[in-house]
């Protein structure tokens, strides 16, 4: 898990879920936020409960209400912690086959027997609860940004045209897919992946993207 050296738990002033910690206290976050993770996709948002997820962790009750303070900032750290794992954008020299490389890691993502129906359950909880919706909104908009780059180096190559919006043809190559898992139900797989990923592509070379 990456984490980065922060305050103290339960510091006062810091928003819950915004500290990096260092140390027993990274340790201690790892653990509260692999429970968390594991009481979302069994319970959903509505049963994800501070005291279970303590128990889960084996940490005491006290150190989890004074670090997350509720079940949005439990929520909140996880998004980011999620974010602070994602693999790294892929770079082959060619808009087609990045957008391919995005479109299938994402299909990757929400195929997975845990991450899937983590992602799933995080999604309805932003639907109903504006904090769990900020976090799930800021987790996209790094995850758009990292993966702009491949889109920025097209243009630059004179694939794409000038202006080109690198985070609408990011997000149009994942939409359909996310489509597929939370209002089709149809399947997900690796030709569902890079025909998003092309159509995106044919689309941003069309200058549908273009500001």
């Amino acid at each position: 898990m990456t984490s980065e050296g922060g305050g103290p738990e339960g510091a006062e002033g810091v928003e819950p879920g915004t500290v990096r910690p260092g140390g027993r206290t990274a340790r201690v976050r790892e653990a509260v936020l692999r429970a968390a993770g594991d009481a979302l996709v069994e319970h959903g948002f509505d049963g994800l409960d501070l005291a279970d997820v303590a128990r889960r962790a084996e940490v005491g009750k006290t150190t989890v209400y004074r670090r997350w303070s509720s079940p949005a900032g439990l929520v909140a750290d996880l998004l980011t912690d999620m974010a602070e794992q994602s693999l790294p954008r892929t770079d082959t020299g060619s808009l087609a086959e990045d957008l391919r490389a995005n479109a299938r890691l994402v299909v990757r993502t929400l195929t997975d027997p845990r991450q899937g129906p983590l992602f799933v359950a995080v999604i309805a909880a932003a639907a109903c609860d504006p904090r769990t919706a900020e976090a799930l909104h800021r987790f996209y908009a790094v995850r758009i940004g990292e993966w702009s780059g491949c889109v920025e180096a097209a243009v630059e190559r004179g694939e794409l045209p000038a202006g080109t919006d690198p985070g609408e043809v990011i997000a149009a190559v994942s939409a359909p897919l996310y489509y597929r898992l939370l209002a089709s139900g149809a399947p997900l797989d690796e030709e569902v992946a890079d025909r998003a990923a092309d159509a995106a592509a044919a689309a941003a070379r069309a200058g549908v993207f273009v500001r």
